[in-house]
């Protein structure tokens, strides 16, 4: 059915059609016609980081920025599915356009930077959700707040969503927020990470419940950038790595009308960067922290490749602009053949 709809699709501002496709999602699950959308992937059971998957496709954050279609995406088929990126106050994003398909790459650049409604209208909407299966919250800063200050609105978000979320995602690698990549670095990100959990540690014994903390890296990071992070997600015990988000490198879209639009690449000019990332994670880890994969995903066999490169797990976005919403069930039956 996707197939007939994505040319209809295309021929829309790609944000607009961003907004529709969620809208035609709603949609066919108020009218229970979601099967027409894309067949249920039969359970491919997952656990990790104390939580059980009902199989290991999760969605990335950024397709449904204010958790207000968790019902109907998670209806889909998807193992998980995380939302955001949210922050303490409402805030619009970047200027109009800002979101470009790449359709002979299979692409997007986007420089939507952060645009949703806050955090407390995001918890609204989850509070009001039916799923009960596993539900990622992707944490942000306000574009306004200086870096010296980050922690305090993450430090919201996270005390805000808490309750709400399965795992929260702190997306320190958006490249659409000025200044946001810089909190990787080594020393500001070991304090920035020990801040945070002592708070997920507080709010634990607070709630009676421990909720896992990822961190979401970028993909543009040196070696000896990776090996810091490393270190320092070890000495912490941070429950998870995401790689990667979206990249700055336009090398594998040089040329295209696009090519130079400010923002971040994702979609299949990625995998091969994402990949290589996550693997040489899984190397540093060594099985101690899981991995999720993302970037690049836009078939069965790319899913598969993420779990053999060290992914537990394996979430998409860009992938579903492209391919709609069969992708789930395409990436859950590779993951099963290779296992």
């Amino acid at each position: 059915m996707y197939a007939l709809a994505r040319p209809f699709l295309f021929c829309l501002d790609a944000e607009r059609a961003h907004d529709l496709a969620l809208a035609s999602i709603e949609a066919a699950w108020r009218t229970g016609t979601t099967p027409l959308l894309a067949a249920r992937p039969k359970p491919l059971p997952v656990e990790a980081f104390g939580l059980r998957f009902d199989n290991p496709v999760g969605l990335a954050a950024g397709l449904d920025k204010n958790g207000a279609y968790v019902d109907a995406l998670a209806a889909l088929g998807f193992g998980f599915v995380e939302v955001g990126t949210t922050t303490p106050r409402a805030q619009p994003g970047n200027p109009k356009p800002r979101m470009f398909r790449l359709p002979e790459h299979e692409a997007v650049i986007n420089r939507l930077g952060f645009n949703n409604g806050g955090v407390d209208a995001l918890v609204r909407n989850v509070e009001r959700a039916k799923f009960g299966g596993v539900l990622g919250i992707n944490i942000g800063k306000n574009k306004d707040t200086p870096n010296e200050r980050a922690v305090d609105d993450y430090l919201h978000c996270l005390e805000r969503v808490y309750a709400r979320a399965s795992y929260v995602t702190v997306n320190i690698s958006s490249p659409n927020t000025q200044g946001l990549r810089d909190l990787q670095e080594e020393e500001t990100l070991r304090r920035f990470v020990g801040t945070l959990r002592e708070a997920q540690e507080r709010l634990a014994a607070q709630h009676g419940a421990r909720k896992p903390m990822l961190l979401k890296i970028a993909p543009d990071l040196s070696e000896a950038e990776l090996d810091a992070i490393a270190e320092v997600l070890l000495a912490a015990g941070v429950d998870g790595l995401i790689c990667t988000n979206t990249t700055i490198d336009r090398a594998a879209v040089a040329g295209h009308r696009h090519a130079d639009e400010a923002g971040g690449l994702s979609g299949k000019p990625v995998f091969v960067k994402s990949t290589q990332v996550l693997r040489g994670m899984a190397q540093r880890l060594g099985g101690r922290i899981p991995l999720v994969g993302v970037g690049g995903i836009v078939g069965g066999g790319d899913a598969a490749a993420k779990i053999a490169a060290g992914a537990t797990l394996v979430q998409f976005y860009t992938g579903m602009i492209y391919r709609g919403p069969g992708l789930i069930g395409d990436c859950v039956e590779a993951i099963r053949a290779r296992t």
